[in-house]
């Protein structure tokens, strides 16, 4: 079974998420909810994938914590989040994610993520011809 970490800086939607992944039959091996104890969690656990809120708590985002994730773990790295801007979407580009979840999302939308994520671990299933360049 899989471990996952999940990185979401609001409690209500995070425990939404733990209680989805159960219920998937996918195992929450921890929770984050700023991108520094993000880091620091992925260096203890090393959770299979991390599921990525972009915009968290603190001085790092999701996606600079993702980078200095992927520094030192070949951990699948899926972004969840609401905010799908141009300039986001090229920040998110430069991290070659293995998924990609626009909240609000539902239980398809995590089984599916996870599943590509599960598929093909060692390349992003959203090539960056699929993520638009900025205008």
């Amino acid at each position: 079974m899989e471990k996952i970490l999940i990185v979401e800086d609001d409690p209500i939607i995070q425990k939404l998420i733990e209680y989805r992944l159960n219920a998937l039959g996918y195992r929450v091996c921890g929770k984050a909810d700023t991108g520094e104890s993000a880091i620091f969690s992925a260096m203890d656990l090393k959770p299979d994938v991390i599921l990525m809120d972009i915009q968290l708590k603190g001085t790092v985002d999701g996606v600079d914590a993702a980078k200095i994730i992927r520094k030192s773990l070949s951990t699948r790295i899926i972004f969840l989040t609401a905010f799908t801007d141009n300039a986001v979407l090229q920040r998110i580009k430069e991290v070659h994610p293995n998924g990609f979840i626009e909240k609000p999302f539902n239980d398809t939308d995590l089984r599916v993520a996870l599943t590509l994520a599960h598929t093909n671990p060692d390349s992003s299933p959203y090539g960056s011809s699929l993520i638009p360049a900025a205008q």
